[in-house]
């Protein structure tokens, strides 16, 4: 026991560590996939930002014809006169070649994301740029700016319940404010700068991202948490197996020492009887050698019957016992019984035999006569000094009442479990095995019958044998 005791306790550590252990890579996974939406909330935005700007583009054009804004245009775009001409490689990638005023030549690759957002350096710097003359005639349009982050969003399935953009200065001041917007609390916020010049960027408030993380995990958590569970279950099963097995190897400890003792008490008295005889002038007193004799004789009875009921547990324990049916008449064979019963003497025993002369019955003979013998040794041993035991039979059943102390209620579930024993407080000087009615209910079961029981304390019992399962 001791060494289960410390593999139990070794195999609990060790599950206790796998689950710290699957706990840690689940958080790290987290924060992982975390970084990861939030690197594509960002792409989000800035794409988002192109196609607003794309729309605000549309409602400019009826001021294209604006000389203000056309000298705007030119004075922002003077320094940075250039010539530009575009190509592309060998491998089919847009460059993009620049000629600045002072003569400097500048190369960029025009690489799009995989997702074919519009986020790259170029673009990004063209729409900077773009900003600052739009900003200065366009007003936002906070619906629109919505919509498209949105719909950015959902390119990458990523779907909040609540999306909502504000346009926001360094000092914090909102420029353009979303109606939607009510509160910061419980929002996840994301910053996108769309003028750095002038201090100025998007402000994105959305439902937390926790859920769409949670979402993307929930395969590993499933996996992770029906492997924790088939672990808990099978050590729980196993602890209580063994628990079980304890608790029946105790039990059974208990049934060989007082077997052990058992034996020991008739094999003792025979010796010392038989020894009588043999050391003591017997031969001129016949009473005494009679007495001697029927001591030695009841003894070895009782001794044949212990080691009857040690055989027939160990056979049906091995599941090799096969029974011998044959037609029994079912009068005679319990009148039998009974009149070897009431020969025992230590009590004053009445027993009543009510069958009929013509029922037969299909039944292993000895192992029918071991499980009268036990029901009515029982009815014996568990009343007064004076027993009154009748048994009646049909073709159906076979009863055995008595007026004994009856049996709890609470203890007849357990009554046919092997090596369980009534707990009679005011009857310690009844000795027993556990063993008797569990080899009644195993040859019962064997034969294809069955066996109920009806007692109350105080009131006796009834055994009721049916002779088939049918009629249980």
């Amino acid at each position: 026991m001791r060494r289960f005791k410390t593999i139990s306790i070794t195999f609990i550590i060790v599950i206790a560590a796998i689950f710290a252990c699957n706990v840690y890579y689940l958080i790290s996974l987290y924060n992982s996939i975390k970084a990861n939406v939030e690197r594509d909330v960002m792409a989000a935005l800035a794409d988002a930002d192109i196609d607003d700007l794309l729309y605000r583009a549309g409602r400019a054009q009826g001021l294209a014809s604006n000389v203000k804004v056309q000298e705007d245009i030119e004075e922002y775009n003077a320094p940075r006169k250039a010539e530009a001409s575009t190509y592309r490689d060998k491998n089919g990638q847009l460059i993009s070649v620049r000629t600045e005023a002072d003569g400097t030549v500048t190369e960029e690759r025009a690489a799009l994301s995989e997702n074919s957002s519009y986020s790259n350096q170029m673009v990004d710097a063209m729409s900077r740029q773009f900003h600052v003359i739009m900003d200065k005639y366009i007003s936002y349009d906070m619906a629109v700016m919505d919509s498209v982050l949105r719909n950015q969003l959902s390119n990458r399935f990523i779907y909040p319940d609540f999306l909502c953009v504000e346009v926001v200065n360094n000092k914090d001041s909102v420029i353009c404010e979303n109606p939607k917007f009510k509160s910061e609390s419980g929002l996840d916020s994301f910053r996108f700068n769309i003028n750095p010049n002038e201090g100025i960027y998007y402000k994105a408030y959305m439902t937390p991202l926790t859920r769409h993380i949670i979402s993307e995990m929930s395969g590993v958590i499933v996996t992770i948490f029906l492997l924790m569970v088939a672990f808990t279950m099978a050590f729980w099963y196993l602890f209580r197996t063994v628990s079980r097995l304890r608790t029946i190897e105790e039990m059974k400890d208990d049934f060989v020492s007082n077997m052990t003792h058992e034996l020991k008490t008739p094999i003792a008295i025979a010796y010392s009887a038989n020894d009588a005889l043999l050391n003591y002038d017997t031969a001129n007193d016949p009473q005494k050698k009679v007495t001697y004799l029927n001591i030695a004789n009841k003894q070895l009875k009782r001794l044949g019957e212990l080691v009857e009921n040690i055989l027939a547990m160990s056979m049906e324990r091995r599941k090799i016992m096969k029974l011998k049916p044959e037609e029994i008449q079912l009068h005679t064979f319990v009148d039998e019984i009974a009149a070897a019963q009431r020969m025992r003497g230590d009590k004053n025993i009445s027993i009543n035999v009510n069958i009929d002369n013509g029922i037969m019955v299909e039944a292993d003979r000895t192992h029918l006569a071991n499980v009268l013998n036990n029901l009515i040794d029982n009815a014996i041993k568990y009343s007064g000094d004076s027993v009154e035991i009748t048994i009646v039979g049909d073709n159906k059943k076979l009863s055995v009442s008595d007026n004994g102390i009856g049996i709890p209620s609470k203890s007849i579930p357990y009554l046919f479990n092997k090596f369980y024993r009534v707990p009679h407080g005011n009857r310690q000087d009844v000795r027993g095995y556990g063993i008797g009615l569990y080899y009644v209910k195993s040859i019962l079961d064997k034969m294809e019958w069955s066996i109920e029981v009806k007692s109350s304390e105080g009131e006796g019992s009834v055994f009721t044998i049916k002779f088939s399962k049918d009629e249980q």
